[in-house]
């Protein structure tokens, strides 16, 4: 079984602040992600390229450095993934940066899904009909 969990603004901009509200709620779930791979399922934790340009993250400043070090691939938007997001966004009226994720979501090919968030409403949405678990910080 794979899993693939994405990260909105949110939970980002959560992670590099240790005095953040939700600080602790973000790096719980990537705890709990962290120890199921080592009960060897597959698990990816991955940010859209464009959700860390609104969340200012810039992979090579140092104030990034605790969330760099979680293992959290990038999530691009190529013209595949544009063009999916471009209906969402159609679909939706949600912002790009969400869109994207919807893309990221919709091309999948993990087993689960998993966004973390503090907006399940635009996530739901984003997600269409495709099977994922909302967890809200």
């Amino acid at each position: 079984m794979s899993q693939m969990i994405v990260l909105d603004n949110e939970a980002v901009t959560a992670l590099r602040d240790p005095a953040h509200s939700k600080h602790r709620r973000v790096v719980s779930h990537l705890q709990i992600v962290a120890g199921r791979k080592h009960q060897a399922l597959q698990v990816t934790a991955v940010v859209p390229t464009s959700i860390r340009v609104e969340a200012g993250w810039d992979r090579t400043s140092s104030v990034w450095a605790f969330p760099n070090r979680l293992r959290i691939t990038d999530a691009p938007l190529d013209w595949r993934f544009a063009n999916v997001a471009a209906a969402i966004r159609q679909r939706t009226n949600v912002s790009v940066a969400d869109a994207h994720i919807g893309s990221a979501v919709e091309s999948a090919t993990a087993d689960r899904v998993v966004i973390v968030t503090s907006d399940p409403d635009d996530m739901q949405a984003v997600a269409g009909t495709n099977r994922v678990t909302i967890v809200t910080i």
